[in-house]
This record gives C-alpha cells, sequence and structure tokens, in this order.
C-alpha cells in the first residue's frame, strides 16, 4: 500500500467513523436507550424524546494543532 493509499484512507476515516457514530445513537434510541453527550463542557444524557439531562461538568476541549507534541502529566 502506497503512501498515498493510506492518505486516502485516513482523509475518509472522519466521514465514516460520523457515519458509524450516527448509526450507532440512532440505534439506541430505536432500542429505548439513552445516549451521552457532551456540549459546552457538560456530559448530558440525552433521551430518545429528545429531553436531556445533566450529567456534569468537565473541562473544555484542549485546542490541537495538526502535527504538534502534548506532554501529558
Amino acid at each position: 500500500m502506497s503512501d498515498q493509499d493510506i492518505e486516502y484512507l485516513e482523509g475518509k476515516f472522519p466521514t465514516l467513523s460520523g457515519s458509524a457514530f450516527a448509526a450507532a445513537r440512532e440505534r439506541a434510541f430505536a432500542s429505548g436507550r439513552s445516549v451521552l453527550q457532551s456540549d459546552n463542557g457538560v456530559i448530558y444524557e440525552v433521551f430518545p424524546d429528545g429531553t436531556r439531562k445533566r450529567v456534569k461538568e468537565i473541562e473544555h476541549p484542549t485546542p490541537v494543532t495538526p502535527g504538534s507534541k502534548l506532554r501529558i502529566k
């Protein structure tokens, strides 16, 4: 497999993973289950009827520049 093939496949990953997560969410809702979702530093439990229950506050995401290195403590 060439570097171009790998780059092509990597480029498709965000779209394919987004579709997979959306399908899994819909299957959970169809079975009557809730899902967890983060939004603006808060985790919510989201129910099939669209209602949301606040679960807890979390730290906002750390912005990362592609190709940069982060040190995790």
